[in-house]
């Protein structure tokens, strides 16, 4: 669905060319509709050598096993996001090591996605019975025998063949930016 109506003073928005592209602007005030776009993540939670994985209860992807994720709240960092979304769809708890990975997806609303190697703290997998259905932990020979998404079989070939670290947390940047989430190689 396109936007039609201004998103700050509710005036009529209208086709023009903003920075070079086609974009919708208000007609009244200074409003510029960028884009529709969402920021997904998921997790990579390792335990003696077996990654947590889901059963999707829902569409998209019903019956797949997947990593564990989400999509980010608006005023919610994305370190946060994906540790509440393992906790919600397993009861595991898992603190963010480093973004291993990021998939680009242009479409009618232009998906990030966001993929964080995550450190195992607690809990036993226990699916929240809405999202997904079956949770657990298992080892890449395991997954063979299961329905994994293509995305999650790409993704865990990535975190196996990691050479370095990915992208960590600047716990001290030079300057200080409250509210950010800044990772650095």
């Amino acid at each position: 669905m396109e936007a039609k109506f201004c998103m700050l003073c509710g005036s009529a928005l209208e086709t023009r060319t903003v920075d070079d592209a086609l974009r919708l602007a208000c007609t009244s005030c200074s409003y510029v509709h960028w884009g529709n776009y969402s920021v997904g993540v998921g997790a990579l939670v390792e335990r003696e050598g077996k990654l947590l994985l889901v059963r999707r209860a829902q569409e998209p992807g019903k019956g797949k096993w997947t990593n564990p994720g989400g999509y980010i709240e608006q005023s919610e960092l994305i370190e946060d996001t994906i540790v509440r979304e393992v906790l919600e769809e397993t009861q595991v708890t898992a603190e963010v090591q480093s973004i291993v990975a990021l998939r680009d997806l242009p479409r009618s609303i232009h998906n990030l996605y966001v993929a964080f190697s995550m450190k195992y703290i607690a809990g036993d997998p226990v699916p929240d019975g809405v999202e997904v259905d079956q949770a657990g932990f298992f080892s890449v020979e395991e997954m063979e025998q299961l329905d994994v998404a293509d995305f999650t079989k790409w993704l865990v070939s990535v975190a196996k063949q990691q050479s370095g670290t990915g992208l960590v947390k600047d716990e001290n940047p030079i300057v200080s930016f409250p509210g950010y989430g800044l990772f650095k190689v």
